[in-house]
Parts: structure tokens; C-alpha cells; sequence
């Protein structure tokens, strides 16, 4: 389901869903088809996101896009 009806089916609302399909340009992830699990209320959004897993997000539907920032690991060397 692309991202434009999932926001008028759950109007202002956080939702959790599986990303289907993305596209990684300038560091941030922009996702564009999406499997909805179903609404989230506003109380469990931050411990639903904190416990997701592999594709899983928790996303609010006012937002135009789903857009997530992308952290590189930076590994520290050290000498023995």
C-alpha cells in the first residue's frame, strides 16, 4: 500500500506497518510501499517503535513522507 492511502484510511494517527519497498538517496531512506499492521495510539507510540523489529516502523500519517535518516557505524581502532 503506498503511503498517500495509508494516510487517508488512519487520518493523523501514528501507524505501525512493514516497509515493502524503499529507495536509500543522500543518507536518508525514503519509503514508499507499506504492509499496515494497523493504528498505534498516541500513549504506546514510543514503546511499539522502541520494541520494532527488522522492517517495522511506527510512523505518524501527518507527515508527506516517510523519511528516515540513515546512521553509518563508525568503528573505533585501537592498538594493543
Amino acid at each position: 500500500m503506498k503511503w498517500e492511502e495509508v494516510r487517508k484510511i488512519y487520518p493523523n494517527q501514528f501507524v505501525k506497518f512493514e516497509i515493502l519497498h524503499s529507495e536509500e538517496k543522500n543518507n536518508e531512506e525514503i519509503i514508499d510501499d507499506v504492509a499496515v499492521i494497523g493504528p498505534i495510539t498516541e500513549e504506546n507510540a514510543t514503546k511499539e517503535l522502541l520494541n520494532s523489529k527488522n522492517n517495522t516502523l511506527i510512523y505518524h500519517t501527518s507527515k508527506d513522507q516517510v523519511v528516515v535518516k540513515i546512521r553509518r557505524a563508525v568503528g573505533l581502532r585501537r592498538t594493543i
